[in-house]
């Protein structure tokens, strides 16, 4: 098993794209050790990750993003569990990601963890908030931010003073 901060050592060595694929690799590594493991239960892995099974979606660009909904701790396993089945039946985006129970230092909240609901551009914004139309049907009725990856890459979080990141919340 990869584990993200060996990772995240490399970021200094590559540029954007490559940071992107490393940060791929390692999640597709956990993506069948963790596959049925419930969030609050890893400590591990800082994530668990499913992809869209029914491959009827776009490949990512450098324009992908993701949805970001932070849920109580006490009912994330819940949760991930109906994000997991709605992005392999390929009701969301590319694919789904959900904060285990391992500590992180992005973390702002730690009574809270966040689920990343990806898509392939965030300039598609018709396909943006099918997304998020479809998240409201899981009952995501608040307030989301979505955020680009380009932005993560460059280290751009709440938690280290960075204000007014999203592409759109909603």
């Amino acid at each position: 098993m990869l584990n993200f901060i060996n990772v995240g050592e490399k970021f200094s060595m590559t540029n954007s794209n490559e940071q992107h694929n490393l940060i791929k690799s390692a999640q597709k590594e956990t993506l069948s050790e963790f596959a049925d493991a419930k969030p609050s239960e890893v400590i591990e892995v800082y994530w668990i990750n499913v992809k869209n099974e029914a491959g009827n979606y776009p490949k990512t660009t450098d324009k992908s993003g993701k949805w970001l909904i932070f849920m109580p701790v006490e009912s994330i396993d819940s949760f991930w569990a109906e994000i997991k089945k709605a992005t392999e039946e390929g009701r969301l985006g590319q694919a789904s990601k959900v904060a285990t129970a391992k500590s992180n230092s992005n973390t702002i909240d730690p009574r809270r963890r966040v689920v990343c609901v990806y898509t392939y551009d965030w300039t598609d914004e018709a396909d943006v908030r099918r997304v998020r139309e479809e998240l409201r049907k899981l009952g995501v009725t608040h307030k989301v931010a979505y955020k680009s990856d380009e932005d993560t890459l460059k280290g751009k979080y709440n938690a280290t003073g960075h204000k007014r990141i999203s592409k759109y919340y909603e």
